[in-house]
């Protein structure tokens, strides 16, 4: 017996836990789960500490040149200023050659852990159930693992290595300055101490704001391909501007929420170039005034040189640029921490479908130990007995009522029922699409929920009521049931359905394109392969999803024979809304509100006085002699 899923909105999927924890702890989970960032950590900081350190080169070799060699009280020393600035244009193409070195190697880190972290937030979403995956528009799904992850790699491809950078320029730059003057070093920080406190509440209101940004565009993604998907529908119906307008109001949105973090940006920057400018002509005015002893204080290290005072309007550039750059890298960084806690979110959403055999653990990326109990599927014939089911969705009531029935092994069983009554729940329920809230379904003795999906999913296949085709070949789409099979088993699944002709006769044989979720064929083709693909897998149990609906009359022959081909020998449960196909059955089990009311042959349930089955019946043979 397993549990029902737990009530879950767009906003849940993100993840509580992700959404309320700090920025500090959202990079150290993502750090955990993408190790490869921190290999070699130690070299690439070490790159970037030589890189920050040549820089305080030009300014000392400017302070140097000036003092000894261009207005020295003796003649001006030639080959002293030539040897500095040797020595100078040296130091700096070795800078340069770390920063190359260092931006290389933060590249491929950056990128091969953040395709990592994709590829397991790509297999966790898998993970999930129809009704969780459900609880979020697709393209908002989608968003988590592309634009989301996007912005982690642009923050950790260079901005997170930046901010250690920078810090170590801004106490580089503070210890050289104070060598020369701790006096201005101290009136440069007294410049700069209200700003920076000013822009560390700046910040606050940008990470939340950022937060607001990667949902909005979540939303918009999931707008898009919602409209896509159901362009024909739209056209149909001539709702091509209110979806335009649907579309815009959540472009807009987007754009508001990027302004709103516009705001406390730009305010950050002007404070930033006014605490520079400021800064400067402070540097300049008490450097002139301490070297010129005008105050008449003798102050340690306010005996400053004219070069002393130029080299401190470069040190103080080189102090302000971190704080210019980290104002940037900050931001990025908030973006980039709203990016990582929504796909933090997906993956703190628990499989609630798991695996019995062993789930993969999205957080390290290894297999879990197998449920206690779990085994596979027995071999030869699996009856399928059912006992005391019930399923209840989250938002609504109990729609699967204490169903109990036997399905005997290589059975062919039709279930019945008008719209809402529960026939689709229980397809999903017989697959492990869901799990149900109490009782019990076994399959060849074995506990639905303790059998692991590789050998599940190998022997009980559901088609679907519309037959989903991949963007590739017809061959292409047969392979999915089975990847080793030649072309030779293919052609003979596909005569052995009486497809063989109709396969033969399409523009490039198994070769022919289907398109976009299988455009390119007609619906009724589209079911025959997706038939074909079951019967390529050779399962011991096949669910039909009304596999049989909307197709044309000539083709529901084809489909028909497919079907009966696909059938023999094995158990077939169709959800059937035609009851041609439940006249073909050997029994006939009929669903009304989630109650399993009737259950027996055509024949014996034709006769039924006053049972739903019969009334259906009569209808249906009464609308036929109509036509």
């Amino acid at each position: 017996m397993t549990a029902a899923p737990a009530a879950r909105t767009s906003s849940e999927l993100g993840g509580e836990t992700a959404a309320d924890e700090g920025a500090i702890a959202t990079i150290r989970r993502g750090l955990a789960l993408t190790p490869e960032l921190l290999r070699g950590l130690w070299i690439t900081l070490l790159l970037a500490v030589i890189a920050t350190a040549g820089k305080v080169v030009v300014p000392i070799a400017v302070q140097a040149i000036l003092d000894r060699g261009i207005i020295a009280p003796e003649s001006p020393d030639v080959a002293f200023v030539a040897g500095a600035a040797g020595l100078a244009a040296l130091v700096l193409l070795a800078t340069a050659t770390c920063n190359v070195l260092m931006n290389r190697r933060l590249f491929r880190l950056a990128e091969t852990s953040l395709a990592t972290l994709r590829k397991r937030a790509f297999r966790h979403i898998h993970d999930l159930s129809l009704l969780t995956q459900g609880t979020e528009q697709r393209g908002a799904l989608v968003s988590r693992v592309t634009s989301d992850v996007d912005t982690v790699s642009q923050f950790m491809s260079f901005g997170g290595i930046m901010l250690v950078v920078m810090s170590f320029q801004l106490v580089l730059a503070t210890a050289v300055m104070a060598f020369y003057s701790w006096p201005l070093a101290l009136v440069v920080w007294l410049c700069y101490l209200p700003i920076l406190v000013i822009m560390g509440s700046l910040q606050k209101r940008i990470r939340a704001r950022y937060q607001v940004v990667r949902t909005k565009v979540g939303e918009m993604l999931g707008t898009v391909s919602e409209s896509l998907v159901g362009s024909a529908t739209v056209r149909a119906y001539g709702t091509e501007e209110r979806t335009r307008q649907a579309q815009v109001g959540r472009i807009g949105a987007v754009r508001d929420a990027q302004f709103s973090v516009l705001r406390p940006q730009s305010a950050s920057f002007f404070l930033s170039e006014t605490a520079d400018g400021l800064a400067t002509a402070v540097v300049v005015v008490v450097g002139v005034v301490l070297g010129t002893g005008a105050l008449g204080i003798d102050l340690p290290g306010a005996d400053l040189t004219a070069g002393g005072v130029v080299a401190f309007v470069f040190l103080v550039s080189l102090f302000s640029q971190p704080v210019r750059m980290g104002i940037e890298m900050l931001s990025e960084a908030q973006n980039a921490v709203a990016g990582w806690r929504r796909v933090l979110g997906v993956l703190d959403t628990p499989a609630d479908v798991a695996d019995p055999g062993g789930a993969i653990d999205p957080r390290t990326g290894r297999r879990d130990a197998p449920v206690p109990g779990a085994r596979p599927l027995p071999d030869g014939l699996l009856d399928i007995e059912i006992r005391e089911l019930r399923y209840r969705y989250p938002t609504g009531p109990e729609v699967i009522h204490g169903l109990d029935v036997t399905i005997p092994a290589r059975s062919r069983i039709a279930i019945v029922g008008e719209t809402g009554s529960g026939k689709t729940t229980f397809a999903k329920l017989l697959t492990r699409m869901m799990d149900p809230a109490s009782g019990t379904i076994e399959v060849g003795g074995v506990p639905l929920h303790l059998v692991p999906y590789d050998s599940l999913r190998s022997r009980v296949i559901m088609v679907p009521q519309e037959g989903f085709l991949f963007d590739t070949t017809v061959a292409g789409n047969l392979l999915y049931g089975r990847p080793d099979a030649s072309e030779a088993q293919m052609r003979q699944a596909l005569d052995e359905l009486g497809l063989g002709t109709w396969a033969e006769e399409l523009p490039e044989g198994l070769e022919t394109p289907v398109g976009q979720r299988g455009e390119s064929l007609s619906a009724g083709e589209r079911q025959l392969v997706a038939l074909a693909r079951a019967y390529l897998a050779d399962p011991d149990i096949i669910v039909l999803d009304e596999a049989t609906s909307a197709v044309d009359p000539a083709a529901d022959v084809r489909l028909q024979q497919a079907i009966d081909g696909l059938a023999r020998g094995r158990t077939t449960i169709t959800i059937a809304h035609r009851l041609s196909t439940a006249e073909r059955a050997d029994r006939i089990m009929v669903l009304d509100q989630g109650d399993l009311v009737e259950h027996g042959t055509h024949a014996e349930l034709v006769d039924l006085e006053g049972g739903i089955y019969a009334g259906l019946h009569r209808s249906w043979v009464a609308h036929r002699a109509e036509r």
